[in-house]
């Protein structure tokens, strides 16, 4: 299969600007080459608009309509399938903070359910209503700060500022593992190895690269097998590339490894995962990049609410039952989340027992490291 990559919202490190509060990218793939196929087509509908190339945010609405005869032929003819990955960078920030200080294997104030099953989702989202943006802001900050002392103060100030404001938590549990956690943090700031250490490994943490992460899952998830072809393009620009190559490498070259991470948690499965090298060009010369970046135009258009002209409406139509989409932001995560523990089996007599005897063990491991002896 061919695979074309294109993002948008891209602000870098700055997770808070107002006017581009979502990281999307696009994926359009298709059995054969549209980038040769498609391209007497796409000649076409850049002479119709008098372009050297298609770029729909240049084109706006009026333009894309103008050459929507061709988009829908295009679509007819070869017929691409668009999955479309988002990234909450303001939520990410938190999400953040919340691996890096509640991890249980770094800050033995947390129980090991609590970071290593399902039930860390419960508490991610219980800790993100403590947050203001400007708590947000200085998490992020620390995170991306390469100089210990600066990141480490920034890291207990944050932390110092949600002790107040447990008491909005409704229930005692939450409050003590919470506290407690935060309060370790404050105590031991360099043992959570927090930040970044170099501008490189600031670039691996971005919304970038994660968004990148469900991108590569997704294409893999596309392939029938882990010997299929696959040909990945990528839109060319010079701050991220060489860390999304890095990441599909590493992937590739993983391939065999178990990713096992705690009962009930997602299982990473990268048996798939292509392991021909990314190709990365630029739009100018590339016609599944063109293609990729209108439908990633379309596609935001309507998940953002706005006007959609109806002669564009076929596009949306033909990937209903096609297309693929995946999110990370706290909504999401409540959303997934929620109904995973509405639909969990009752326990049997059992299995409360044994679980209370690993509570019980646990939780004097954990009072230990709050309280020393």
């Amino acid at each position: 299969m061919f695979f074309f990559v294109d993002e948008s919202g891209h602000t870098g490190v700055n997770l808070f600007d107002e006017n581009q509060p979502v990281l999307y990218y696009g994926v359009l793939s298709a059995k054969t080459n549209i980038d040769v196929l498609a391209e007497p087509i796409v000649r076409t509908a850049r002479r119709r608009r008098g372009v050297e190339r298609l770029h729909a945010s240049e084109l706006g609405l009026g333009g894309l309509v103008q050459i929507s005869e061709c988009l829908v032929a295009i679509q007819k003819k070869y017929q691409p399938r668009f999955d479309i990955y988002r990234v909450a960078k303001a939520d990410y920030a938190i999400i953040c903070f919340f691996d890096q200080v509640f991890d249980q294997a770094m800050n033995p104030a947390m129980t090991w359910t609590g970071y290593w099953t399902p039930l860390r989702y419960m508490l991610l989202v219980k800790l993100a209503s403590l947050f203001d943006e400007d708590l947000a802001k200085r998490a992020w900050k620390a995170r991306i700060e390469t100089n210990d002392a600066t990141a480490e103060a920034e890291l207990v100030y944050v932390c110092q500022a949600l002790l107040p404001r447990l008491s909005a938590l409704p229930d005692a549990r939450s409050r003590q593992l919470i506290g407690d956690s935060l309060r370790w943090a404050i105590d031991n700031p360099g043992a959570l190895h927090y930040n970044c250490k170099s501008a490189k490994e600031v670039l691996t943490v971005t919304p970038n690269i994660i968004g990148f992460q469900t991108v590569m899952h997704g294409i893999a998830s596309r392939l029938k097998s882990p010997k299929a072809f696959a040909s990945i393009t990528v839109d060319q620009q010079s701050q991220f590339n060489k860390a999304q190559r890095g990441l599909a490498e590493f992937y590739a070259n993983a391939r065999e490894v178990p990713w096992l991470s705690g009962p009930g948690l997602p299982t990473m499965d990268l048996s798939k995962i292509p392991t021909a090298p990314i190709a990365f060009r630029s739009s100018k010369d590339c016609v599944g990049l063109e293609l990729v970046d209108c439908y990633l135009w379309i596609f935001k258009r309507v998940l953002e609410g706005k006007e959609l002209a109806p002669e564009l409406f076929p596009i949306i139509k033909a990937q209903v039952n096609r297309g693929r989409t995946d999110e990370v932001s706290l909504n999401a995560i409540a959303a997934r989340w929620s109904r995973v523990f509405d639909e969990m089996p009752k326990p049997t007599e059992d299995q409360i027992q044994i679980a209370k005897e690993m509570l019980a063990k646990d939780e004097e491991r954990r009072l230990r490291a709050v309280k020393p002896v």
